[in-house]
């Protein structure tokens, strides 16, 4: 099997270590590369190349930097499709939805591309006799960033375009299980002209988040992942001195009225729940059916989950791929199998699904669950699979309380023709990201994203304003070109 190996100023290197894992295609269930597992010392080597081209990066020009933004942006543009076939080969996600992963994090780089505008300063003249105030913000120096397996092309463009912009240097930890996507990028960076040593891609696993964590040249961290590792990785760092974004699991819940189109709910339910096999932090996992819209709502979502395709990723009918790993359909239909226990009844069952010529796939069907209580298993945890729980609400008040109530507050949304219904619920639910009508409400990358409560630990969300704001740091001057002599007097605004 070909070896994925670290980049490291400018070139692939298998570091120091030994140790090598396993990077399966999904959807055969067989092993196609393996990457090597970065050592402290490699990290280390990392961030001392980082740290040494931070020196000219971190005092080039805006014009410099943006030239090289956009001639990144075309080539990712260009390469589209062969980034999205890395993707789907070592995710399992369907070609479509990896080229729309690929597009989203376009728009980021696009976003970055107008760095001069998001760094300009401010400036007061006179602000006493003399004396003139001005603003600037400047680079951090060398950041990092831990990202996960479910979007390797977009999430870690949602941080290394900004970084790079603000005029950081950035290392990248990506998940070990689809890692090739990141090399791929990263010799994309190189082609746009980018110096040696501005991004940097390591591999590895707790070894190398740790040394990310500790090391005293790395000034902040990002990461996007589960909810426990969220809140490790932000104890660590910041007991380093470091900022950090960490952003955590989900429980996205949508609230059904009805009132709503439900055939219009139904198939946008399925596609938010079912899409990406439900490895997305924004996936709906809940539904939350107000009144009589229950069982009308279950009996459409029940179709349109059975007309769901499943297949391998490459195979263009496709509509579902597997999920990433044996462990991970292991431990999906492990939680259906708990519900059923707990009371819930299956209504539409994936377990055990077998897929004609790829047998030792990774598969687990769109499965839809009613009757689920908030106390049961399938509900508290973060299932991370096609798995959608149906739960039963009497108002969209109880509703309302219902999602309040649950320790996440990533993504919910509402599905309603009331617009007053629609308000009382964006004011009163307590999560980062809503939607109305809209089932799966990512912002556009020049807003930016990020939940609450145990969805995130730092007070900066990704992208968009709040990234380039966590990426730089503020400089205050006042100035006075006198012409007299100073003062002992205090000063004052006359």
């Amino acid at each position: 099997m070909a070896t994925i190996e670290h980049w490291i100023g400018g070139s692939e290197t298998s570091g120091t270590g030994s140790r090598r894992a396993t990077v399966y295609n999904p959807a055969t269930g067989q092993g196609q590369h393996e990457v090597v597992l970065a050592e402290a010392a490699d990290v280390d080597a990392a961030v001392a190349t980082a740290k040494a081209a931070f020196e000219q990066w971190g005092d080039s020009s805006l014009s410099k930097r943006t030239k090289v933004l956009f001639a990144f942006r075309e080539l990712v543009n260009a390469n589209v499709k062969e980034l999205a076939e890395i993707v789907s080969d070592e995710h399992g996600k369907v070609l479509s939805d990896a080229a729309g992963e690929v597009q989203r994090g376009l728009e980021v780089i696009e976003f970055a591309c107008g760095i001069p505008q998001m760094l300009k300063g401010d400036y007061t003249d006179q602000a006493s006799s003399g004396v003139d105030v001005f603003s600037f913000r400047e680079p951090l120096g060398v950041v990092a960033g831990i990202t996960p397996f479910n979007f390797p092309a977009m999430v870690p463009m949602w941080m290394h375009p900004v970084a790079i912009a603000c005029g950081n240097t950035f290392v990248l930890k990506p998940s070990e299980r689809d890692p090739s996507a990141s090399n791929f990028v990263a010799k994309l960076w190189q082609r746009a002209g980018l110096p040696d040593g501005v991004f940097n891609v390591v591999h590895g696993d707790k070894v190398a988040v740790d040394a990310i964590l500790d090391h005293p040249d790395i000034a902040a961290v990002s990461f996007v992942g589960s909810t426990p590792i969220a809140r490790y990785i932000h104890t660590r760092a910041t007991a380093t001195g470091k900022r950090v974004q960490a952003l955590g699991g989900a429980k996205n819940h949508a609230i059904i009225l009805p009132d709503a189109d439900l055939d219009y709910a139904a198939g946008h339910l399925s596609a938010a729940a079912f899409g990406s096999a439900g490895e997305r932090c924004m996936a709906i996992s809940a539904a939350v059916a107000v009144g009589s819209a229950g069982d009308a709502l279950v009996d459409l979502v029940n179709r349109k989950a059975g007309e769901v395709v499943v297949g391998s990723g490459r195979d263009p009918r496709s509509e579902m791929g597997p999920v990433v790993t044996a462990a991970a359909k292991e431990r999906i239909e492990h939680l259906i199998g708990t519900g059923e226990q707990q009371g819930a009844k299956v209504t539409v069952d994936g377990r055990g699904l077998k897929v004609p010529g790829y047998e030792d796939g990774f598969f687990v069907g769109p499965t839809v669950i009613d009757q689920v209580g908030v106390e049961m298993d399938v509900y508290t945890e973060e299932i991370f699979g096609p798995v959608l729980s149906v739960v039963r609400a009497d108002t969209v008040d109880a509703a309302i309380d219902l999602i309040n109530a649950n320790r996440y507050g990533n993504g919910t949304a509402i599905f309603t023709s009331s617009g007053e219904a629609a308000r009382r619920f964006q004011r009163g639910v307590n999560v980062g990201m809503i939607g109305i009508n809209v089932p799966i409400p990512v912002p556009m990358a020049y807003y930016s994203f990020g939940g609450w409560k145990d969805s995130l630990f730092g007070d900066k969300h990704i992208h968009g304003p709040e990234g380039v704001s966590f990426y730089t740091r503020g400089k205050v001057v006042t100035s006075r070109w006198p012409q007299a002599e100073a003062s002992l007097h205090f000063p004052t605004a006359s």
